[in-house]
């Protein structure tokens, strides 16, 4: 599992390579300049 990050309003998005529906692999580096939107949600079956 990778490392916890604590991300805090106003801090710059960490690099993220996610696996995407539709397009194949997402990449936060491929959207810079660009305005992208990334949603973070708790954990599945977790309280929050």
């Amino acid at each position: 599992m990778p490392a916890q990050i604590v991300l805090e309003a106003g801090m710059p998005a960490p690099a993220i390579d996610a696996v995407a529906t539709g397009d194949g692999p997402f990449r936060l580096a491929d959207h810079l300049g660009k305005w992208a939107v990334v949603y973070f949600y708790p954990r599945a079956n977790t309280p929050g």
